[in-house]
């Protein structure tokens, strides 16, 4: 192998490159990506780059120094249009044509947008640095109303950042609880009662109807009938993988997955064709060969980097991963790992909901499923290694039982 073209600058994209030359492959590695920036971490557009707190040179994936060790090609700002899969060779934007011996795919997604929302003053999703960019100069400029439509992660990280900076702050979701699907109506609301106990205005249940306002938004109108003053919106409504240019492609994709692009439990979509990060879908030996696509940071970086060692030749087992994040929200550490539903039985082993220091598993059908904890780190990781082992649910209870009995370890 001599060339490797890796389609999409992201993090999966740039950590693929990494591996390649920790492995010692010394082919050309080529980089494209549609942002004219250089790689750079998204987790702190929701926090310390909204705030203001971080710089963007701290966002950076890879340091100017490291660019000469790591020897890449990189074409920033330009877009991949097409794939030939026989010939593997991928067209830009501007015609022209890049093949390779092996093709990544790492083109990640992008954000739900609300229907009306198009060209509407003051309405902005998180996703890139200048959409986060965009959203700090809108509440820099005095303090505002904001409506955050959506709590999942980002749209929770984002309503904690701007009543932290001093906003009036409502946080709308469709369903009963936050995050109701994967978490549970229990969990689900001790995520929510966080965000009003620190001032946010959380309405549960209902959806927006539309947006008002002539060049820029001032209101939200709900289903339910209220209409939310807003002199800011942000729409963190989910994500869509980028595999439009795809299309004409041979290559399999998943529509009941966001049309990510299919894989083999090698990451492998054709011969010497992978995909990785936000953008793939893949049998997940971990889950009983469960297809997934997983839009978290930790498997971007996992992912990419088994693609850079599966194509240098050292890594031959499937890529079978515990899926993790966390997210951080006031004061408090929100971590999960695995893949539990929303209908789990589910057990608090460690801390109080009280003392908001707890973390509970889920279990379905005798097996261990999930981990969430706030503010518990350490048994999140304990129980993230337990879903790796195949550990059943009652072994899983056995286990946080013997834990309890253990002294603390002194600080």
């Amino acid at each position: 192998m001599t060339s490797v073209l890796i389609v999409g600058a992201s993090l999966a994209g740039i950590r693929c490159a990494t591996a390649l030359r920790r492995a010692d492959f010394d082919g050309e590695i080529t980089l494209v990506g549609d942002e004219t920036h250089c790689p750079y971490d998204r987790p702190p557009l929701s926090k310390q780059f909204l705030s203001g707190e971080w710089e963007a040179d701290r966002l950076a994936l890879v340091q100017p120094t490291e660019w000469d060790e790591l020897d890449i090609t990189f074409l920033p700002g330009r877009r991949a249009v097409g794939l030939n899969v026989a010939t593997r060779t991928v067209t830009l934007d501007e015609g022209e044509e890049l093949s390779a011996e092996s093709i990544v795919i790492a083109t990640g997604a992008r954000p739900r947008q609300l229907p009306d929302a198009d060209g509407v003053g003051g309405v902005h999703v998180v996703r890139t640095i200048d959409d986060s960019a965009s959203l700090h100069a809108d509440l820099s400029s005095g303090p505002k109303k904001v409506v955050v439509i959506g709590a999942g992660f980002i749209g929770a990280e984002v309503a904690a950042t701007a009543h932290g900076a001093g906003h009036q702050v409502t946080l709308v979701e469709a369903a009963a609880v936050p995050m109701e699907r994967g978490l549970g109506p229990v969990i689900g609301k001790i995520c929510g009662d966080l965000h009003r106990r620190e001032g946010v205005d959380l309405r549960l249940s209902t959806a927006v109807a539309g947006l008002h306002g002539d060049s820029a938004v001032d209101r939200v109108e709900l289903v339910d009938g209220s209409m939310l003053d807003a002199d800011v919106v942000v729409v963190g409504i989910g994500v869509v993988p980028n595999t439009e240019w795809l299309a004409d492609s041979t290559l399999e994709l998943d529509p009941t997955l966001g049309n990510g692009v299919v894989t083999n439990e090698r990451c492998e979509a054709a011969p010497n064709i992978y995909a990785a990060g936000d953008v793939a879908c893949f049998p997940n030996e971990a889950f009983g060969g469960e297809r997934m696509r997983i839009e978290h940071w930790e498997n971007a970086v996992e992912q990419g980097t088994y693609v850079g060692r599966r194509i240098a030749g050292v890594e031959a087992d499937p890529f079978a991963p515990v899926p993790w994040f966390w997210s951080d929200q006031y004061s408090y550490k929100i971590q999960l790992a695995g893949r539990p539903l929303g209908t789990d039985e589910m057990q608090i082993i460690d801390g109080s909901v009280e003392d908001d220091r707890f973390a509970t598993i889920f279990g379905r059908d005798g097996q261990l499923t999930g981990v969430f904890g706030l503010n518990r780190p350490r048994p999140v990781m304990q129980f993230r290694r337990k879903i790796a082992e195949r550990c059943s649910w009652d072994e899983a209870l056995e286990f946080a039982a013997a834990a309890a009995k253990k002294p603390r370890p002194s600080k």
